[in-house]
């Protein structure tokens, strides 16, 4: 993944939000980094619709989503995304604290590119952190906004 490419990330906890900033920077992830805190914030700015209406469209280049969020929750988020033709290119990982089986076979079945659970310890998040690291952003070639 170029440097210069957007990576949204759907988190409505500060505290996991600055853990997930902590672990891009330990594992030099310099690519910018758009926030949205709720489901419905994160259908606004992919679909340029409410705050983000009229605003250039940015279109992340991976988006990391938490499923548990106030309002609109990760779940159908999710199924939004993958619905529309020009977003569901877009890889979307599921990054979550449920380790629910009925949550991973939904995420899944709605084209879920990953599931991770997030660990508890700081230093095991930084391993997977890393991990999607090498695979994503360095493995896989991922689709470009071209024309």
């Amino acid at each position: 993944m170029d440097s210069s490419q957007t990576i949204l990330v759907v988190e409505d906890s500060d505290e996991q939000f600055a853990a997930v900033r902590r672990a891009f920077q330990k594992s030099e992830i310099v690519n910018p980094v758009d926030r949205c805190t709720d489901g419905d914030e994160a259908i606004d700015y992919l679909f340029r619709t409410g705050r983000f209406a009229g605003q250039a469209a940015v279109q992340p280049a991976v988006i990391l989503l938490d499923l548990n969020l106030p309002g609109t929750d990760g779940r159908d988020v999710l199924e939004r995304v993958k619905a529309d033709a020009e977003l569901r290119k877009i890889p979307v990982v599921v990054l979550t604290t449920s380790d629910n089986p009925s949550d991973i076979q939904l995420c899944y079945r709605q084209g879920a590119s990953s599931y991770i659970i997030k660990p508890i310890c700081f230093d095991e998040f930084l391993k997977k952190v890393r991990t999607l690291k090498e695979y994503w952003f360095e493995t896989v070639a991922l689709p470009t906004n071209v024309g």
